[in-house]
């Protein structure tokens, strides 16, 4: 008796464990059903066109996951760097459910790289993310964009004019201040580097020689170890988009200079019109950051709804260096704008 009670036990166990197996199976498919069954799989990769005012060109996105709740744009920096520092997102984001999509702007390596440089504004990028976000059917229910460094910009340019399509807006370790970030990156970084350290790259920067070898060879462990990512062997993401960044793009735009902006966005300055972003924003700053952290924080009480995540092991790309923290809070942000506890 005690044998059939145990078979009988056992298998009740099995046809349980089997129905909770097969019922989580169609879970997985619908998150990663891209609608089109009749098409070739691509793994998610889409050549987006956008218009322009000098013609039609393409940009390459890539999508994870389903989530008609949430859809997350992340927006790299540079400008004119890629995606691939950013592909850290995918473990994560994918362990929450969130559909998100990896995404080069135009002029970087996986996308068009026309020549023509009417096209490096923030306002023709502004209008480049509406034409992306209205391609992958993200609405103001749905829709978040994320943007880091030169992507934070871009993340707030957008939120102040088309706010109205958005659920919830991320900028990670960028001033809304160009000539306050060139302040703090020459009063208070470049004096935490040793004079001896700091003479040489300051005396090639005043001879215009940015492209001797000596410049990297500097800046490399003196700052970029320090400011930009702090692990001690850099991830192969952030390597394969340092190597693919378009240089023409980023230097009109950034400059030539790693200590501040001197390209066109030298005299960019909004952080007086963040008042105007009412939709719920979370300004992440790091200890270590090319950024002030608490410029970062003094943002995100501007804001109309915003919050602060501080990164106390983290720089420029906390994302990577101080990844537990960054990414616990990023997807609690995201969580609770859904949730609508915000």
């Amino acid at each position: 008796m005690r044998r059939i009670l145990v078979l009988l036990t056992f298998s009740f166990l099995v046809l349980i464990s089997c129905k909770k197996e097969t019922a989580s199976t169609p879970d997985l498919v619908d998150y990663f059903n891209y609608g089109d069954t009749t098409a070739v799989e691509s793994a998610g990769v889409k050549m987006i066109p956008i218009k322009t005012p000098v013609g039609d060109f393409k940009v390459w996105t890539k999508r994870f996951g389903t989530n008609p709740k949430i859809k997350i744009l992340l927006l790299h920096g540079g400008p004119a760097m890629t995606h691939e520092y950013m592909e850290c997102f995918e473990t994560f984001f994918q362990r929450e459910g969130f559909e998100f999509y990896e995404y080069d702007q135009l002029g970087s390596y996986y996308s068009d790289q026309p020549k023509d440089s009417t096209l490096w504004t923030t306002e023709r990028f502004v209008e480049e993310v509406e034409q992306v976000r209205k391609a992958i059917g993200a609405d103001q229910s749905n829709f978040y964009v994320l943007g880091n460094s030169w992507g934070g910009i871009l993340a707030m340019e957008y939120a102040l004019k088309y706010q109205k399509n958005l659920k919830g807006l991320l900028v990670a370790n960028m001033m809304a201040s160009a000539p306050e970030y060139g302040k703090y990156a020459d009063e208070v970084l470049a004096k935490q580097m040793k004079p001896e350290v700091l003479t040489e790259p300051r005396a090639l920067e005043a001879k215009k020689d940015f492209a001797n070898p000596r410049y990297m060879e500097l800046l490399i462990p003196n700052f970029y170890k320090e400011h930009l990512c702090r692990l001690q062997e850099w991830p192969d993401g952030f390597n394969r988009s340092m190597k693919h960044a378009n240089g023409e793009v980023y230097t009109m735009m950034q400059g030539p200079s790693e200590f501040g902006i001197s390209g066109r966005l030298k005299h960019w300055d909004i952080k007086n019109r963040l008042k105007e972003i009412a939709v719920p924003t979370l300004m992440i700053g790091a200890k270590y950051d090319t950024m002030d952290p608490k410029a970062m924080e003094e943002q995100s009480k501007l804001v109309q709804k915003g919050r602060y995540l501080y990164c106390p092991n983290g720089s420029h790309l906390a994302m990577w260096d101080d990844q537990k923290v960054f990414m616990k809070g990023v997807i609690q942000f995201v969580k609770d704008v859904d949730a609508g506890g915000f």
